[in-house]
């Protein structure tokens, strides 16, 4: 043990009565709210959640539609995609440091105003750099929905419930990567694009309100950077926060592995979804945006069952390992969910999807891929669930920061990448794309499988402020 204190690894492993009565007495702040609030709290974050991937889901089948209206191309109204991508990514950043400090139902107001500004804005665009620009607001005002929401659950939620109560939220969550395309394209067909973007302000200001005067402030008691300002004598209203400092905590390989492997999970799913109308609709006769939105359907589905499954598995996991380990508590853990879907569905659906694209015509193709989108969304929540439950674990105290430096990380990396699906799908072919994306999955997969093996050792190795079960 060092003169500071004891290490990241002694923390963990350490088992004495004083510890276990710590570990009761801070459990106690997880009973401040009874069940039927913690459920009315994740119905209402799930609301939240929703919106990003409405904002996102909803616009991909209207991009052949939006070309046509503005006097564009599909690989222009494209960059709208990467843009949005980039503001969510610093957007997430941005509202997970202020909501450390400010609180989760402030910054959950705040940004989803912004979020119906913007939709709003999409929505009267009449030129391609306005579109742009609203897209970045709106997306920016979306992007509170999953780093908060996270972060709420780590409010609430205690150890051994967190991997199930963040599967429920990410099923919820994800439900809007199910329905978002099928309404985008629908509506986009029997109306118009813009009625979509009209439709998602109206959602926007419904949930502000929902927000405004059901959801409680979930904080633990003394956390917020404002509680502490104030019992110091402090009496500002507003403090200028630097919300890049929470990237920070990427110098741990721990957070740093997992983002790069959530970077490359996504990768394969918007490999798959973005181009969708150029690829699997080109290639089986498909031009109906409602039709190419029913298409998503599938991948939806599974991250509709995969969050959910994934997040009890890896809470079973934990329970499990500690028990045959006489109590000692070991993070990594959770992450040995993760393996089959990093190691097996994520790659081999989007390999096996760009194969069946290139290669096979016909009903049979068109079902096969379908296929392959349930699996790849199934992947990737076996994927995302127990790796953003791991963050939380690690890092309690800054769960909704450590989960938006991951986020931001993550999203800077899809956005880059995203602008050049298109292009080398049509350079090269689906299948070698998708060849290509696999092989980055498979990397992914290798550093997941370094955390839950090394995991201790790098968190000696950089310590960035974990938590242990006193504190978690």
């Amino acid at each position: 043990m060092s003169e500071d204190g004891p290490t990241a690894n002694e923390s963990v492993n350490e088992e004495t009565p004083l510890l276990d009565d710590a570990v009761r007495k801070h459990e106690e702040v997880y009973n401040r709210f009874t069940p039927a609030q913690k459920r009315t709290i994740t119905a209402l974050i799930s609301l939240a959640g929703l919106l990003p991937l409405f904002v996102s889901g909803t616009f991909i089948p209207s991009i052949p539609q939006i070309a046509k209206d503005l006097n564009t191309t599909g690989s222009v109204v494209n960059v709208a995609v990467s843009l949005s991508i980039f503001a969510n990514a610093f957007g997430s950043l941005f509202w997970a440091t202020y909501s450390g400090y400010y609180g989760r139902k402030p910054i959950y107001l705040t940004s989803i105003a912004f979020e119906a500004v913007g939709s709003f804005g999409v929505a009267i665009s009449r030129s391609v750099p306005q579109l742009l620009v609203c897209r970045v607001v709106q997306a920016f005002g979306a992007s509170s929905g999953l780093s908060v929401g996270v972060g709420v659950i780590g409010d609430i939620y205690k150890l051994e419930e967190r991997g199930g109560a963040s599967g429920i939220f990410f099923s919820a969550v994800l439900l809007g990567a199910a329905l978002a395309p099928l309404v985008g394209g629908t509506t986009s067909h029997y109306y118009t694009w813009r009625a979509m973007q009209f439709g998602l302000s109206g959602f926007a200001v419904f949930c502000w309100f929902m927000t405004l005067f059901l959801q409680p402030e979930t904080s633990q008691p003394g956390a917020r950077g404002i509680d502490k300002a104030r019992a110091a004598g402090e009496k500002r209203n507003w403090v200028w926060l630097n919300p890049l400092r929470s990237l920070g905590l990427l110098r741990s390989p721990n957070v740093l592995f997992l983002a790069l492997e959530g970077a490359f999970v996504l990768l394969t799913d918007y490999g798959l979804v973005v181009p969708i109308a150029f690829t699997i609709g080109k290639r089986y006769g498909i031009h109906n945006e409602a039709l190419l939105g029913a298409l998503c359907i599938p991948l939806g589905v599974g991250n509709f069952v995969g969050a959910p499954l994934s997040g009890w598995l890896s809470d079973r996991i934990i329970v499990k390992w500690r028990k045959r380990r006489g109590g000692t508590w070991v993070p990594e853990d959770r992450l040995r969910a993760a393996l089959s879907g990093a190691a097996i569905m994520v790659p081999c659906s989007v390999l096996f999807s760009g194969l069946v694209t290139q290669f096979v015509p016909g009903r049979l193709g068109l079902v096969l891929n379908l296929g392959a989108l349930f699996v790849n969304g199934l992947g990737v929540d076996f994927v995302l669930t127990p790796s953003t439950a791991y963050i939380v674990d690690i890092l309690h105290q800054r769960s909704a920061e450590a989960t938006a430096a991951s986020m931001c990380f993550r999203g800077i990396l899809i956005a880059l990448c995203v602008a050049f699906i298109l292009p080398a799908i049509e350079t090269f072919g689906v299948a070698a794309t998708n060849g290509a994306l696999a092989v980055m999955a498979w990397v992914g997969f290798g550093l997941v499988w370094s955390v839950v093996k090394y995991g201790d050792k790098f968190r000696a190795w950089v310590d960035v402020g974990f938590t242990d079960l006193k504190n978690n």
